[in-house]
């Protein structure tokens, strides 16, 4: 069963009076997850757009260069993002849920974890129209602040894909520019390691979705070259 068919059966649920949040609840062990894990991506992604006032194409576009979706499946999923954009829950609430869900207590949001996947699909569909918009920012951050993520983490995620807030090198890899070269270059393998299309399905982010890994490692690999090239110099 594709992932775009058990969505449709989550859709299937939503019709029969169930919410967002009450779904969220129920999609907690792979591979439902996967499908918790999308769903949260469109229905954020919903709440963001009112954030800016618009949907662009350019995050349409972009939505659909972070999952792929067969052409029988897009209906499925402006089903899903209609109903979030014309909830009248909050964006918290979905958070929350989301949170609950996925975070492993005790543990920070770091490099590691789905949320920070979740939160990073978000960021490369904020910014795809090539305006990071404040409305936007406080968006993510609270979003980021519910998911128990460090201000450094998200920082880093945000100097990734906001190019007024970076690309600092030493900021997309988490390290201080007084980090001496053998720690920098732990920091970056961790990065890369983390950033595996299979270490990310492990983590419950769909195969439809591992395309967030290659923006992600452009940006690790190119900040290890900025910062290799400076010392050196």
């Amino acid at each position: 069963m594709s992932l775009w068919t058990r969505i449709s059966d989550a859709i299937a649920a939503l019709r029969q009076g169930e919410g967002l949040s009450e779904v969220f609840s129920r999609l907690r062990t792979p591979p439902e997850r996967t499908v918790a894990f999308t769903i949260a991506v469109i229905a954020l992604s919903a709440k963001m757009a009112k954030a800016d006032g618009l949907v662009t194409k350019d995050e349409v576009m972009a939505f659909r260069e972070v999952f792929h979706i067969p052409p029988a499946d897009e209906p499925a999923a402006a089903r899903v993002f209609n109903m979030a954009r014309e909830d009248v829950a909050g964006f918290e609430l979905y958070a929350a849920r989301i949170a609950s869900m996925f975070k492993v207590d005790g543990q920070p949001c770091g490099a590691d974890s789905v949320l920070c996947d979740l939160l990073e699909g978000l960021f490369h569909i904020a910014t795809a129209d090539g305006e990071y918009h404040p409305g936007e920012d406080a968006f993510l951050a609270r979003v980021a602040d519910i998911f128990g993520m460090e201000r450094p983490a998200f920082e880093r995620l945000r100097a990734r894909h906001a190019p007024e807030f970076g690309p600092d090198p030493y900021t997309v890899l988490g390290v201080s520019p007084e980090a001496d070269l053998d720690e920098i270059r732990a920091a970056w393998r961790s990065e890369v390691r983390e950033t595996h299309p299979d270490r990310m399905i492990a983590r419950g982010v769909p195969e439809e979705a591992v395309r967030l890994a290659e923006r992600r490692m452009v940006a690790i690999n190119r900040a290890w070259e900025e910062i290799q090239a400076g010392r050196a110099a």
